[in-house]
């Protein structure tokens, strides 16, 4: 007898799939979405091609944004450092040994002007994978965009913004969870006004599945979270069919290209209803509109090389899964920051996707196939129990607050690496096909210097701006966060008087505190 295949979610696998014809989706571009969002899809525009990119200084970044959009990306896509993550400034005691490591250091406007110099804010799209701290760096961008004298209302991209996933997968969160939902209700409400063409929150699944989740639970607790932040703005009275237009999702992609292909046309699906039983009426507030970046957790230092590849598998269950943004990673990633050959490779894997594979020449290429679409009303069940689950705990805070999430995802990242230890999940080059190498792949390394620059910069600073201006700005955010009043434009005026990022954190932190897991 033929032993049962299932794959990573324990969903059996079957050895032929044959016509289901209970199974109808609307065409392309109609509610609820599982086969895309547009009508002709990638014909009409290709998805935005984005490279992570942030390291060092400011102006460090700023050269490699240039050499990249030489290189044809179409959207930047902003890494922060630690310090300015987690709303410290580069000469704070805790910030010792991670200036400029994982991301950009940004402290105050001068630095935010560095990092753009020289860059068309109106034409060009910009992503930040900031949480805690999205508000300071929005704040940022909008002073330094008004100083070059953009139309703010013109200024198009995305802030990630979204704290619940920090609580239950990736830790880097300042406050306690109602006062940050406030600070992103804020947000929404004060850019919905000014700037309507900012997507004020990219509700990401991807650090809950490099955390170690499944497919399933990416989706399932992605959906529920940004079920808890559309709930929380309708409280503020924000429109459900404005909010709507302006929220995107963060997805990752794994090396199961069908799975991750099932996960996506599922999730769509999902969003649109949930949307539509919220309140929703504008098909346009319904659709899921997502960014994905390939997946960091299965790259390998072992035979570096095999990343391309995977890095391609996950991009094109990407594209064939209909997203709107995508960022590859560089096949280096598991050594360090990916070197300037890395990146221009990762980027050519996306280019050779949209131009030479077929895959942008038809909307849901693997639509129909009996395979993924079976696989993708089984995956849509199984998200819809956990949301369903997690609902009936009161909804996401309220599951983070419980550690379940948390629990649920350390159980699936065990069980995964456990598979891979003993020999029933193979990773080529790790646990099979070995070969003894001695790596020549040159690793990107950032100078001590950064950190002593980053210092120098803020003692100058300090000495020239006005004083009493900056502690009035300072004042003025702590005792707003006692009331309803709207952060941003406090935050906005304290930046421009160069209050810094951690002063500004600092200032909240006297009111809200920090939250301890």
């Amino acid at each position: 007898m033929e032993e049962k295949k299932t794959n990573d979610l324990g969903i059996e696998i079957k050895k032929v799939y044959l016509a289901d014809h209970s199974i109808q989706h609307p065409e392309p571009g109609q509610f609820p979405f599982t086969r895309g969002i547009q009508e002709d899809m990638y014909r009409g525009k290709l998805w935005t091609m984005r490279q992570y990119a942030g390291f060092s200084t400011a102006e460090e970044s700023n050269k490699r944004y240039k050499f990249l959009l030489e290189q044809g990306v179409t959207g930047l896509s902003v890494a922060f450092d630690l310090p300015t993550q987690i709303g410290y400034d580069s000469d704070h005691p805790i910030s010792e040994g991670e200036v400029g490591k994982v991301g950009v250091a940004i402290d105050s406007i001068e630095d935010m002007e560095i990092l753009l110099e020289g860059i068309d804010l109106e034409k060009v799209s910009t992503s930040m994978t900031i949480n805690a701290t999205a508000f300071i760096l929005l704040a940022l961008y909008v002073a330094v965009a008004k100083r070059k004298g953009a139309d703010v209302s013109k200024l198009s991209g995305t802030i990630q913004n979204d704290i619940l996933k920090e609580y239950a997968a990736r830790g880097t969160y300042i406050y306690p969870p109602l006062p940050s939902m406030r600070i992103i209700t804020d947000i929404m409400e004060w850019c919905s006004k000014e700037m309507p063409k900012w997507n004020t929150i990219s509700i990401s699944g991807y650090h809950i599945r490099e955390a170690g989740s499944t497919a399933v639970q990416e989706a399932a607790f992605t959906l529920s979270n940004g079920k808890s932040y559309v709930k929380a703005a309708l409280e503020k009275g924000i429109n459900i069919n404005t909010l709507g237009k302006r929220l995107s999702f963060f997805f990752n992609a794994h090396n199961n290209l069908f799975e991750e292909v099932a996960k996506f046309r599922a999730s769509r699906k999902i969003w649109a209803n949930i949307m539509k039983e919220l309140g929703a009426t504008d098909p346009k507030a319904m659709m899921l509109r997502f960014h994905t970046q390939t997946g960091g957790s299965t790259l390998t230092q072992q035979q570096p090389l095999n990343n391309i590849s995977r890095v391609t598998i996950q991009a094109l269950a990407a594209v064939m899964g209909g997203t709107q943004s995508l960022h590859t990673n560089g096949y280096d990633e598991a050594l360090g920051l990916p070197t300037q050959e890395a990146a221009q490779v990762a980027l050519r894997t996306q280019q050779i996707i949209a131009f030479e594979s077929g895959a942008a020449d038809t909307a849901d290429p693997l639509g129909g196939s009996y395979y993924v679409e079976q696989l993708t009303n089984e995956m849509e069940v199984e998200i819809k129990k956990l949301i369903e689950y997690i609902d009936q705990k009161g909804g996401s805070v309220k599951a983070i607050e419980e550690g379940y999430m948390q629990e649920q995802i350390a159980q699936s990242a065990y069980q995964y690496q456990r598979a891979i230890e003993e020999h029933e999940k193979v990773i080529v080059g790790v646990n099979q096909f070995l070969v003894q190498e001695k790596s020549n792949t040159p690793i990107f390394k950032i100078d001590d210097q950064v950190h002593k620059n980053q210092v120098e910069k803020l003692k100058k600073l300090r000495t020239k701006r006005d004083q009493k201006k900056v502690e009035d700005c300072l004042n003025a955010i702590s005792n707003a966060a006692t009331s309803s009043q709207n952060l941003m434009p406090l935050v906005i005026e304290a930046v421009e008087n160069y209050c810094t990022l951690g002063e500004i954190s600092d200032a909240l932190r006297k009111i809200f505190g920090e939250h301890r897991q």
